[in-house]
Protein backbone atom coordinates (compact mmCIF):
# COMPACT_ATOMS: atom_id res chain seq x y z
CA UNK A 1 0.00 0.00 0.00
CA UNK A 2 1.31 3.46 -0.90
CA UNK A 3 1.14 5.60 2.22
CA UNK A 4 0.06 9.22 1.82
CA UNK A 5 2.27 10.97 4.35
CA UNK A 6 4.24 13.63 2.50
CA UNK A 7 2.53 12.90 -0.83
CA UNK A 8 1.39 15.88 -2.92
CA UNK A 9 -2.09 15.57 -4.43
CA UNK A 10 -3.63 17.99 -6.96
CA UNK A 11 -7.44 18.02 -7.00
CA UNK A 12 -9.56 19.80 -9.57
CA UNK A 13 -13.04 20.82 -8.50
CA UNK A 14 -11.46 21.10 -5.07
CA UNK A 15 -13.55 23.90 -3.57
CA UNK A 16 -16.76 22.01 -2.80
CA UNK A 17 -18.38 18.59 -2.57
CA UNK A 18 -16.36 15.43 -3.03
CA UNK A 19 -13.20 17.33 -3.99
CA UNK A 20 -13.17 19.37 -0.79
CA UNK A 21 -14.03 16.44 1.48
CA UNK A 22 -11.38 14.29 -0.16
CA UNK A 23 -8.82 17.04 0.43
CA UNK A 24 -9.72 17.02 4.12
CA UNK A 25 -9.30 13.25 4.32
CA UNK A 26 -5.95 13.33 2.52
CA UNK A 27 -4.54 16.07 4.73
CA UNK A 28 -5.71 14.02 7.71
CA UNK A 29 -3.57 11.16 6.38
CA UNK A 30 -0.52 13.39 6.10
CA UNK A 31 -0.72 14.46 2.45
CA UNK A 32 -0.38 17.95 1.04
CA UNK A 33 -3.01 19.15 -1.40
CA UNK A 34 -3.10 21.54 -4.35
CA UNK A 35 -6.69 22.75 -4.78
CA UNK A 36 -7.86 23.95 -8.19
CA UNK A 37 -11.26 25.47 -8.90
CA UNK A 38 -12.99 28.54 -10.31
CA UNK A 39 -15.24 29.09 -7.29
CA UNK A 40 -12.93 31.54 -5.57
CA UNK A 41 -14.49 32.09 -2.15
CA UNK A 42 -14.91 28.47 -1.00
CA UNK A 43 -11.52 27.67 -2.55
CA UNK A 44 -9.78 30.27 -0.41
CA UNK A 45 -11.79 29.26 2.66
CA UNK A 46 -10.78 25.62 2.33
CA UNK A 47 -7.12 26.51 1.88
CA UNK A 48 -7.29 28.58 5.08
CA UNK A 49 -9.08 25.76 6.92
CA UNK A 50 -6.48 23.16 5.96
CA UNK A 51 -3.52 25.43 6.69
CA UNK A 52 -0.69 26.88 4.62
CA UNK A 53 1.65 23.97 5.35
CA UNK A 54 -0.90 21.45 4.18
CA UNK A 55 -2.70 23.11 1.29
CA UNK A 56 -2.30 25.64 -1.46
CA UNK A 57 -4.89 26.77 -3.98
CA UNK A 58 -5.04 28.35 -7.38
CA UNK A 59 -7.96 29.54 -9.48
CA UNK A 60 -8.02 27.63 -12.75
CA UNK A 61 -10.33 26.54 -15.54
CA UNK A 62 -9.97 22.89 -16.55
CA UNK A 63 -11.14 23.71 -20.07
CA UNK A 64 -7.90 25.67 -20.60
CA UNK A 65 -4.66 23.68 -20.82
CA UNK A 66 -2.60 26.72 -19.86
CA UNK A 67 -4.55 27.07 -16.61
CA UNK A 68 -3.85 23.46 -15.68
CA UNK A 69 -0.18 23.83 -16.57
CA UNK A 70 -0.08 26.86 -14.27
CA UNK A 71 -1.80 24.89 -11.50
CA UNK A 72 0.71 22.05 -11.73
CA UNK A 73 3.62 24.51 -11.79
CA UNK A 74 2.18 26.24 -8.74
CA UNK A 75 1.86 22.98 -6.81
CA UNK A 76 5.38 21.88 -7.71
CA UNK A 77 6.76 25.28 -6.74
CA UNK A 78 5.06 25.24 -3.33
CA UNK A 79 5.51 21.57 -2.38
CA UNK A 80 8.44 20.43 -4.52
CA UNK A 81 6.69 17.91 -6.74
CA UNK A 82 3.50 16.04 -7.51
CA UNK A 83 2.54 12.44 -6.67
CA UNK A 84 -1.18 12.22 -7.43
CA UNK A 85 -3.68 14.06 -9.61
CA UNK A 86 -7.44 13.74 -9.11
CA UNK A 87 -9.34 14.87 -12.23
CA UNK A 88 -12.53 15.55 -10.30
CA UNK A 89 -14.08 18.68 -11.82
CA UNK A 90 -17.45 18.05 -13.43
CA UNK A 91 -20.80 19.63 -14.28
CA UNK A 92 -24.15 18.36 -15.57
CA UNK A 93 -27.02 19.51 -17.75
CA UNK A 94 -30.75 18.83 -17.79
CA UNK A 95 -33.00 17.70 -20.61
CA UNK A 96 -33.24 15.17 -23.42
CA UNK A 97 -31.39 15.48 -26.73
CA UNK A 98 -34.40 17.38 -28.09
CA UNK A 99 -34.58 19.80 -25.16
CA UNK A 100 -31.08 20.44 -23.79
CA UNK A 101 -29.47 23.73 -24.78
CA UNK A 102 -26.72 22.86 -27.30
CA UNK A 103 -24.30 25.36 -25.77
CA UNK A 104 -24.81 23.75 -22.36
CA UNK A 105 -24.24 20.30 -23.85
CA UNK A 106 -20.93 21.48 -25.28
CA UNK A 107 -19.92 22.99 -21.94
CA UNK A 108 -20.55 19.71 -20.12
CA UNK A 109 -18.42 17.81 -22.62
CA UNK A 110 -15.73 20.50 -22.44
CA UNK A 111 -15.45 20.31 -18.65
CA UNK A 112 -15.98 16.57 -18.20
CA UNK A 113 -13.80 15.27 -21.03
CA UNK A 114 -11.49 18.03 -22.24
CA UNK A 115 -11.01 19.09 -18.63
CA UNK A 116 -9.79 15.59 -17.74
CA UNK A 117 -7.40 15.61 -20.70
CA UNK A 118 -5.99 19.04 -19.81
CA UNK A 119 -5.56 18.07 -16.16
CA UNK A 120 -3.74 14.84 -16.94
CA UNK A 121 -1.69 16.29 -19.82
CA UNK A 122 -0.40 19.06 -17.58
CA UNK A 123 0.33 16.76 -14.62
CA UNK A 124 1.95 13.77 -16.36
CA UNK A 125 5.56 15.02 -16.54
CA UNK A 126 5.59 15.65 -12.78
CA UNK A 127 3.82 12.33 -12.09
CA UNK A 128 6.28 10.39 -14.25
CA UNK A 129 9.15 11.89 -12.27
CA UNK A 130 7.70 10.45 -9.03
CA UNK A 131 6.00 7.36 -10.51
CA UNK A 132 2.67 8.74 -9.39
CA UNK A 133 -1.04 8.05 -9.74
CA UNK A 134 -3.90 9.48 -11.81
CA UNK A 135 -7.51 9.22 -10.60
CA UNK A 136 -10.12 10.10 -13.23
CA UNK A 137 -13.52 10.74 -11.66
CA UNK A 138 -16.14 9.10 -13.85
CA UNK A 139 -19.54 7.88 -12.61
CA UNK A 140 -22.02 5.02 -12.48
CA UNK A 141 -23.40 6.84 -15.53
CA UNK A 142 -20.52 5.34 -17.53
CA UNK A 143 -22.10 1.92 -16.98
CA UNK A 144 -25.83 2.67 -16.94
CA UNK A 145 -27.34 5.67 -18.73
CA UNK A 146 -30.18 7.79 -17.33
CA UNK A 147 -32.51 9.45 -19.88
CA UNK A 148 -32.59 13.23 -19.68
CA UNK A 149 -28.95 13.47 -18.59
CA UNK A 150 -27.42 12.62 -21.93
CA UNK A 151 -24.45 15.02 -21.83
CA UNK A 152 -23.44 13.81 -18.37
CA UNK A 153 -23.85 10.14 -19.37
CA UNK A 154 -21.80 10.53 -22.55
CA UNK A 155 -19.05 12.60 -20.96
CA UNK A 156 -18.60 10.28 -17.98
CA UNK A 157 -18.40 7.26 -20.28
CA UNK A 158 -15.75 9.17 -22.21
CA UNK A 159 -13.85 9.93 -19.01
CA UNK A 160 -13.83 6.25 -18.07
CA UNK A 161 -12.49 5.18 -21.44
CA UNK A 162 -9.90 7.96 -21.30
CA UNK A 163 -8.60 6.32 -18.10
CA UNK A 164 -8.67 2.90 -19.77
CA UNK A 165 -6.64 4.21 -22.72
CA UNK A 166 -4.21 6.11 -20.51
CA UNK A 167 -3.43 3.15 -18.24
CA UNK A 168 -1.32 1.13 -20.72
CA UNK A 169 0.26 4.29 -22.12
CA UNK A 170 1.91 5.19 -18.82
CA UNK A 171 2.26 1.83 -17.05
CA UNK A 172 5.81 1.32 -18.33
CA UNK A 173 6.67 4.77 -16.96
CA UNK A 174 5.66 3.69 -13.47
CA UNK A 175 2.43 5.73 -13.35
CA UNK A 176 -0.77 4.01 -12.21
CA UNK A 177 -4.25 5.03 -13.36
CA UNK A 178 -7.63 4.59 -11.68
CA UNK A 179 -11.20 5.63 -12.36
CA UNK A 180 -13.88 6.43 -9.80
CA UNK A 181 -17.51 5.46 -10.31
CA UNK A 182 -20.17 6.77 -7.98
CA UNK A 183 -23.92 6.47 -7.81
CA UNK A 184 -25.89 9.50 -6.59
CA UNK A 185 -23.71 11.40 -4.11
CA UNK A 186 -25.27 14.18 -2.01
CA UNK A 187 -23.22 16.88 -3.74
CA UNK A 188 -24.38 20.36 -4.77
CA UNK A 189 -24.95 18.94 -8.26
CA UNK A 190 -27.51 16.37 -7.04
CA UNK A 191 -29.05 18.80 -4.53
CA UNK A 192 -29.58 21.39 -7.27
CA UNK A 193 -31.19 18.84 -9.58
CA UNK A 194 -33.60 17.75 -6.86
CA UNK A 195 -34.60 21.38 -6.23
CA UNK A 196 -34.99 22.22 -9.90
CA UNK A 197 -36.74 19.17 -11.28
CA UNK A 198 -39.57 17.10 -9.90
CA UNK A 199 -38.75 14.77 -12.81
CA UNK A 200 -35.31 14.12 -11.34
CA UNK A 201 -36.76 13.10 -7.98
CA UNK A 202 -39.38 11.00 -9.78
CA UNK A 203 -36.60 9.21 -11.64
CA UNK A 204 -34.80 8.43 -8.38
CA UNK A 205 -38.02 7.20 -6.80
CA UNK A 206 -38.69 4.76 -9.63
CA UNK A 207 -35.20 3.22 -9.70
CA UNK A 208 -35.08 -0.29 -8.20
CA UNK A 209 -33.37 -1.16 -4.92
CA UNK A 210 -30.36 0.95 -3.97
CA UNK A 211 -30.09 2.59 -7.41
CA UNK A 212 -32.25 5.53 -6.37
CA UNK A 213 -30.56 6.18 -3.04
CA UNK A 214 -27.89 8.76 -2.27
CA UNK A 215 -24.57 8.44 -0.49
CA UNK A 216 -23.07 11.13 1.71
CA UNK A 217 -20.17 13.23 0.49
CA UNK A 218 -18.24 12.13 3.58
CA UNK A 219 -18.61 8.42 2.76
CA UNK A 220 -17.56 9.07 -0.82
CA UNK A 221 -14.49 11.01 0.30
CA UNK A 222 -13.52 8.17 2.64
CA UNK A 223 -13.63 5.76 -0.32
CA UNK A 224 -11.62 8.16 -2.49
CA UNK A 225 -8.92 8.63 0.15
CA UNK A 226 -8.58 4.88 0.64
CA UNK A 227 -8.48 4.27 -3.11
CA UNK A 228 -5.86 6.97 -3.64
CA UNK A 229 -3.74 5.50 -0.86
CA UNK A 230 -3.94 2.07 -2.52
CA UNK A 231 -3.58 3.52 -6.02
CA UNK A 232 -6.67 1.56 -6.95
CA UNK A 233 -7.55 0.63 -10.52
CA UNK A 234 -11.22 1.39 -9.77
CA UNK A 235 -13.09 3.03 -6.91
CA UNK A 236 -16.80 2.19 -6.61
CA UNK A 237 -19.11 4.22 -4.36
CA UNK A 238 -21.08 2.47 -2.93
CA UNK A 239 -19.32 -0.84 -3.48
CA UNK A 240 -22.30 -2.35 -5.31
CA UNK A 241 -21.59 -0.01 -8.24
CA UNK A 242 -18.86 -2.44 -9.29
CA UNK A 243 -21.55 -5.07 -9.92
CA UNK A 244 -23.18 -2.70 -12.43
CA UNK A 245 -19.85 -2.56 -14.28
CA UNK A 246 -20.02 -6.32 -14.84
CA UNK A 247 -23.66 -6.04 -15.90
CA UNK A 248 -23.01 -3.28 -18.43
CA UNK A 249 -23.11 -5.55 -21.53
CA UNK A 250 -26.51 -6.89 -20.46
CA UNK A 251 -27.87 -3.45 -19.57
CA UNK A 252 -27.40 -2.21 -23.15
CA UNK A 253 -29.39 -5.06 -24.69
CA UNK A 254 -33.07 -4.76 -25.60
CA UNK A 255 -34.01 -6.74 -22.50
CA UNK A 256 -31.63 -4.77 -20.29
CA UNK A 257 -33.10 -1.46 -21.45
CA UNK A 258 -36.69 -2.60 -21.11
CA UNK A 259 -37.34 -1.04 -17.69
CA UNK A 260 -35.70 2.26 -18.63
CA UNK A 261 -37.73 2.41 -21.84
CA UNK A 262 -40.88 1.73 -19.81
CA UNK A 263 -40.20 4.60 -17.37
CA UNK A 264 -39.00 7.15 -19.95
CA UNK A 265 -42.46 8.32 -21.17
CA UNK A 266 -43.40 9.50 -17.68
CA UNK A 267 -40.05 11.13 -16.88
CA UNK A 268 -38.50 12.57 -20.06
CA UNK A 269 -41.45 14.77 -21.20
CA UNK A 270 -41.86 16.10 -17.64
CA UNK A 271 -38.15 16.94 -17.41
CA UNK A 272 -38.21 18.65 -20.78
CA UNK A 273 -41.26 20.70 -19.79
CA UNK A 274 -39.54 21.79 -16.58
CA UNK A 275 -36.36 22.70 -18.45
CA UNK A 276 -38.39 24.79 -20.91
CA UNK A 277 -40.23 26.52 -18.06
CA UNK A 278 -36.96 27.35 -16.25
CA UNK A 279 -35.34 28.64 -19.41
CA UNK A 280 -32.05 26.94 -18.59
CA UNK A 281 -30.45 23.50 -18.94
CA UNK A 282 -28.32 23.66 -15.80
CA UNK A 283 -28.77 24.62 -12.18
CA UNK A 284 -29.28 28.27 -11.27
CA UNK A 285 -26.10 28.19 -9.20
CA UNK A 286 -24.02 26.92 -12.11
CA UNK A 287 -25.72 29.32 -14.52
CA UNK A 288 -24.96 32.29 -12.25
CA UNK A 289 -21.30 31.34 -12.10
CA UNK A 290 -21.29 30.85 -15.86
CA UNK A 291 -22.58 34.41 -16.25
CA UNK A 292 -19.80 35.69 -13.99
CA UNK A 293 -17.24 33.68 -16.02
CA UNK A 294 -16.59 31.48 -13.01
CA UNK A 295 -18.27 28.15 -13.89
CA UNK A 296 -18.72 25.94 -10.85
CA UNK A 297 -16.89 22.63 -10.63
CA UNK A 298 -18.93 20.24 -8.58
CA UNK A 299 -16.87 17.10 -8.64
CA UNK A 300 -19.88 14.85 -8.97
Amino acid sequence: MKKLKGQVVLITGGARGVGAETARRLVGKGAKVVLVDLDREPLAALEAELGAGNATSIVGNVTKLEDMEAAVAHGVSVFGGLDVVVANAGIASYGSVLAVDPATFRQVVDVNINGVFHTVRAALPALIERKGYVLVVSSLAAYAAAPGLVAYNASKAGAEHFANALRPEVAYLGVKVGSAHMSWIDTPLVQDAKRDLTAFQKMLDTLPGPLGGTTSVEACADAFATGIERRARRISVPKWVNAIRWLKPALTTKIGEMETVRRAPSIVPLMDQEVLAMGRSMSARTAALEDSEQPVTTGA
